[in-house]
């Protein structure tokens, strides 16, 4: 596994690679690398052939009160982690490197980044975008691989490639989750155990949002407010419906005691359109559900892509 440092080296590392016929495929992360990472450079390997990994923690998509200082750095241990997978190249140059004495060029995200964690981090896609670029432009690959996990930055990538007209194909891999549901994340490491209880409630609410719309509810209001209920502790009984936008509880219901652990603030749940991220307010169309929630100290984030076939 070769580790390089250098942008020139790099990039001449990925064009010796085209110029002999092989197919390059990178992985940008900021390290902290857990079974979601690997599954994205499994990807690389096996459609691509060839799979080079980024790490670099991006000081310029945090905002000053956000956790940089905080976020793990374990790099020894991601490289053993990418050698015993194959990679075939790991990227790790320093902040100087990326963002030289004087730099002041940054990039204006697409519309997509606007929204949800647009409102909430409105900093974070201008530092995305332009790391992102940045990387492209020391790795001239054929294809980027990114999580659906983090929903919209794969959206907002796919427009500014699309946009800015980049000879790259951005592909999507599946979200990988943990044995208890818990979407794989860098900052999971942050919850104790109580929190990991209450944290679960965000896959849950979104299997049980599923299995609302797999019965035929089709109302997204409705369903936006059965899965922010379930997010906090507070489940539906299969009969509830709502009226008013006030929650008509069933008999059943009513009898029972208050619901499991939830988290504790949520910043957005909500179903939009899958492309655009707009709102929506009947699922006749590709949809996604996104939730941004807060438990403890730690802010997670999760989705489900919604077929209006269900």
């Amino acid at each position: 596994m070769e580790l390089l440092r250098d942008p020139d080296i790099a990039r001449d590392y990925v064009k010796k690679l085209q110029a002999s016929g092989e197919s390059v495929a990178v992985v940008p992360t900021m390290g902290a690398l857990h079974e979601g990472h690997l599954s994205l450079v499994r990807i690389a390997k096996e459609r691509f052939g060839r799979a080079i990994t980024t790490i670099f923690v991006n000081p310029t998509q945090f905002a000053p009160h956000e956790d940089l200082d905080k976020y793990p750095r374990t790099l020894e241990q991601d490289l053993e982690k990418l050698r015993g997978i194959d990679t075939d190249a790991v990227f790790v140059p320093d902040v100087n490197t990326m963002y030289p004495a004087g730099c002041t060029t940054s990039i204006f995200p697409p519309d997509v980044a606007n929204v949800l964690e647009g409102e909430f981090r409105p900093e974070h896609f201008g530092g995305v975008c332009t790391i992102v670029l940045k990387l492209f432009q020391c790795l001239p690959c054929d294809a980027a691989i990114f999580g659906r996990k983090d929903y919209q930055q794969w959206r907002v990538i796919e427009a500014m490639v699309e946009d800015l007209n980049l000879p790259i194909q951005i592909v999507a891999g599946e979200i990988i989750r943990d044995p208890d549901g818990l979407a794989m994340s860098s900052r999971n490491r942050y919850l104790s155990e109580t929190d990991r209880l209450k944290a679960v409630a965000i896959p849950r609410s979104l299997q049980e949002l599923r299995a609302d719309i797999e019965v035929g509810v089709r109302d997204v209001g409705e369903l936006q407010f059965r899965l922010s209920n379930r997010l906090r502790g507070v489940p539906l009984g299969s009969d509830d419906r709502i009226s008013g936008g006030v929650v008509i509880e069933s008999s059943q219901r009513q009898s029972e005691s208050a619901g499991q652990p939830g988290v504790d603030t949520i910043d957005y749940a909500v179903i939009v359109d899958s492309k655009t991220l707009q709102p929506i307010t009947r699922l006749n169309q590709p949809a996604v559900a996104l939730v941004a929630a807060r438990v403890g100290s730690t802010r997670l984030i999760d989705n489900l892509l919604i077929d209006p076939k269900f």
